[in-house]
C-alpha cells in the first residue's frame, strides 16, 4: 500500500507508482494526477477535497488548511445552527482530520451508551397468521383476495432498532472502513460496533434517518452530530469513474458555501425580516434559456429582492466571479453584489461597473478565528448586505 500524504490547495508531492495505480487515483477526481519528471513517477496534486480514501493500492490523506476544530464547526453549524454552537466536542492530541473526528467519534458515542442502548417506539408493517395491533384493510383485500389468513398488520414495537442507533450504528461501521485511523480507536470503534446488535445499518446513499430532540435522546445529541458529519462525508465510492474507495471526504468549497448560506440565514431573518431563499432560480434573458441561481438571495418584508450573495472559497476565478455578479444584479435589478470570499483567497475590494452604476463588493471572512468571532462576523456582514440602497430602474 502506497501512503500519499497532500495537503488542500498546496504543492504537489512526486510519487512513484504503477500505472493501474495512477490511473485509478486519476479517475477518482479526488487528486489530480500528471505524469512525473521520470518513468514511473507521478504528480499528485490535492483541489479543495480534504480527508483520507482508499483508492486500489494508494492510501490517500488531504489536511484541511483551516484547523481541523474550525471545520468541524463549519460543517456541524451549516447542518444544525442552533444545535452546533451550544455543544463542545473536545478534540484530541491526533494529528490529521480523520484521526481526530475518529476519536471524538468513539468517546462521544461510548459516554452516549454508557447507560446502554437506547429505546424506543416503531411503528412495523409485517404479515402475521395472529393479529397484533392493527389490521391494514386495504393491504389484506389487495393481497389475500378474501382470504381470512395471514393477516396484513401494522403494530408499534418497542426495540433498539430506532433512528438515533441508526446513525450512530452506521457511523462507527463507516469509520471503520477509513483509512488513517490509530490502532486504539479502531479497537474502540469495533467494540462499539458489537454493541449495535440489532440495530440496522443504512445502505449506501440512503438518506438519513429523521430524529427529534427529546429529553430521552438527550445524551446522545454530541454523539448524533458528530455521527451525521461521518455520514456527511464517508462513502463506498469517490468522486466518479466508478473507481471505489473506502473514504471520508469533504468538499471545501460546499462546506464554506454551506456554511455561510446557513449562518447568513440565521443572522439577515431575525434582524432585518423576509426571507433568505438559497439556490434561488432565475434567468439572464426573456426567453428563459440564460438561467442564474445565485447561493444566497434576500428578499425584504414586501417581497423584494434586496440583496444578492455568492460564497467563493477560492480565488482563481476572479474576473468569472465578478461577470457572474454583474450578470446576477443586471436580472434583480439591484446596484449592488456581493462576493464573500474565504479570508487570505482574496482582499476585500469594490469594483465599479463602467456605465452601469453598479458596485460589487468583495468581502473577506477570516476562517481562522474562533467560532463566536466567526458568527461575529457573519453578522455584521449581514449587516452591510441587507443596508438599504439604490434600484436600478
Amino acid at each position: 500500500m502506497t501512503l500519499i500524504r497532500v495537503r488542500e490547495a498546496g504543492p504537489a508531492v512526486q510519487v512513484h507508482l504503477g500505472a493501474d495505480d495512477a490511473r485509478r487515483l486519476a479517475a477518482s477526481q479526488v487528486v489530480e494526477v500528471r505524469p512525473g519528471p521520470a518513468a514511473g513517477m507521478w504528480s499528485v496534486r490535492a483541489g479543495r477535497k480534504v480527508g483520507a480514501a482508499r483508492i486500489g493500492g494508494v492510501e490517500l490523506r488531504i489536511e484541511p488548511k483551516v484547523p481541523i476544530a474550525r471545520l468541524l464547526f463549519l460543517v456541524g453549524y451549516a447542518r444544525n445552527p442552533n444545535g452546533w454552537r451550544d455543544e463542545s466536542v473536545p478534540l484530541t492530541e491526533h494529528a490529521g482530520l480523520v484521526p481526530a473526528l475518529a476519536a471524538a467519534l468513539w468517546r462521544q458515542t461510548d459516554r452516549a451508551l454508557r447507560q446502554g442502548l437506547l429505546q424506543g417506539y416503531r411503528t412495523v408493517e409485517d404479515t402475521s397468521p395472529v393479529l397484533r395491533g392493527r389490521l391494514r384493510e386495504t393491504a389484506q383485500l389487495s393481497r389475500r383476495a378474501g382470504l381470512a389468513l395471514p393477516l396484513e398488520i401494522r403494530h408499534d414495537d418497542y426495540t433498539v432498532d430506532i433512528p438515533e442507533n441508526q446513525i450512530l450504528a452506521t457511523a462507527v461501521d463507516r469509520m471503520l472502513r477509513v483509512p488513517g485511523i490509530d490502532v486504539g480507536s479502531r479497537r474502540m470503534l469495533r467494540h462499539l460496533a458489537a454493541r449495535f446488535a440489532g440495530v440496522t445499518r443504512l445502505r449506501a446513499g440512503e438518506p438519513i434517518p429523521a430524529w427529534r430532540p427529546s429529553r430521552l435522546n438527550e445524551r446522545l445529541r454530541v454523539a448524533l452530530r458528530l455521527a451525521e458529519l461521518v455520514l456527511a462525508g464517508a462513502s463506498v465510492e469517490a468522486g466518479r469513474g466508478g473507481v471505489l474507495a473506502n473514504a471520508f471526504l469533504l468538499d471545501m468549497w460546499r462546506v464554506y458555501e454551506d456554511f455561510l448560506s446557513v449562518a447568513l440565514r440565521a443572522a439577515i431573518e431575525p434582524a432585518r425580516g423576509g426571507t433568505v431563499v438559497l439556490q434561488a432560480h432565475h434567468h439572464l434573458d426573456r426567453r428563459r434559456r440564460l438561467e442564474l441561481r445565485p447561493d444566497i438571495l434576500w428578499r425584504n418584508g414586501a417581497g423584494e429582492v434586496g440583496a444578492v450573495v455568492d460564497a467563493k472559497y477560492k480565488a482563481d476565478a476572479v474576473r468569472e466571479d465578478a461577470y457572474q455578479m454583474l450578470a446576477y444584479c443586471v436580472a434583480y435589478q439591484l446596484a449592488c453584489g456581493h462576493l464573500v470570499y474565504a479570508a487570505g483567497e482574496h482582499p476585500a475590494v469594490r469594483h465599479v461597473v463602467r456605465n452601469a452604476e453598479i458596485e460589487i463588493v468583495c468581502h473577506a471572512l477570516d476562517l481562522d478565528v474562533d467560532p463566536a468571532d466567526l458568527l461575529t462576523q457573519v453578522r455584521e456582514l449581514a449587516t452591510e448586505i441587507t443596508r438599504p440602497g439604490i434600484a436600478l430602474n
